[in-house]
């Protein structure tokens, strides 16, 4: 009798969550965040011993990839590319795109060139199991508000992307705005390139606020837009020249994410898959 009521209780409990899935905006946007989050630090514990084993490495992203990526089946994401092939270059180099939210990584990890890593602020590393995976992967943690610490961080990144010809990913923005607005460009990035003298590529993403908006509580299926522009040369700037490259950069990026987001008096920019795939590892 007592196997027999809790059983019906199960079958109740799935069926409310069924149920509220379905019917409530709310419980589906939050359900939504909360697989993210617990499929993060579930495969955090799994991973961490494996990755410890194979040592702190950039190599340590293709199995990151692996994991992230399904999710955007479970959510219902499609996304699209367009210029992919602007990500073959030889050598080191700087990508700088723009942040919305932890949607993001969804996108990232679709067009993750071959030995790319991301720039992250530091809070990250204090993520439990999550951060010290990421720290694993060869991501670099910096913390915006310690000008001189940040500076030691960018020069020490730029003699080990050089010796061991890293790619650095790097968000156009210091935190998370979850809007279809964009905040100015971080220095940093920029700052990074010209040191190394690498080239800067700048890539957009569309705005998710068709189907994921924080204020509002929505999340449902949607297509995301990415675009990857043209390599930005920095061979031969001086650090003086940092403003008006940052200033081009941004303004490259702004104006590609108004068009591809369908920006009042512009038509959305809906590109198809390039036939050509994302460079991989």
């Amino acid at each position: 009798m007592a196997q027999s009521l809790f059983l019906v209780n199960i079958f109740l409990f799935f069926l409310a969550v069924l149920l509220l899935y379905h019917f409530s905006n709310i419980f589906r946007y939050y359900f939504k965040i909360c697989v993210l989050k617990v499929w993060m630090l579930e495969w955090s514990f799994f991973l961490l011993p494996v990755l410890a084993l194979r040592g702190r490495n950039v190599a340590n992203m293709r199995v990151l990839r692996f994991i992230m990526l399904p999710l955007k089946h479970f959510y219902g994401i499609k996304i699209n590319v367009q210029g992919v092939t602007n990500l073959n270059l030889k050598g080191p180099y700087v990508v700088i795109s723009n942040l919305q939210c932890s949607m993001d990584l969804l996108g990232i990890f679709q067009v993750l060139p071959k030995r790319c890593t991301l720039f992250v602020k530091k809070e990250v590393l204090y993520m439990l199991t999550v951060g010290v995976v990421l720290w694993l992967c060869g991501f670099i943690f910096i913390d915006h508000k310690k000008e001189a610490e940040a500076v030691e961080i960018i020069s020490a990144t730029e003699d080990t992307m050089l010796r061991d010809n890293l790619r650095i990913w790097v968000f156009s923005e210091g935190h998370r705005t979850g809007e279809s607005t964009l905040e100015p460009l971080q220095k940093e990035a920029v700052y990074l390139a010209v040191k190394a003298q690498v080239p800067i590529i700048p890539v957009v993403m569309s705005s998710y606020k068709p189907f994921f908006n924080m204020k509002t509580n929505k999340f449902i299926s949607g297509d995301i837009t990415i675009k990857i522009l043209s390599p930005v040369k920095t061979q031969g700037l001086r650090l003086g020249d940092i403003p008006d490259l940052t200033d081009r950069v941004w303004g490259t990026i702004l104006s590609n994410f108004h068009e591809l987001s369908g920006e009042p008096g512009e038509e959305p920019s809906v590109g198809k898959e390039d036939s050509k795939q994302a460079p991989n590892y």
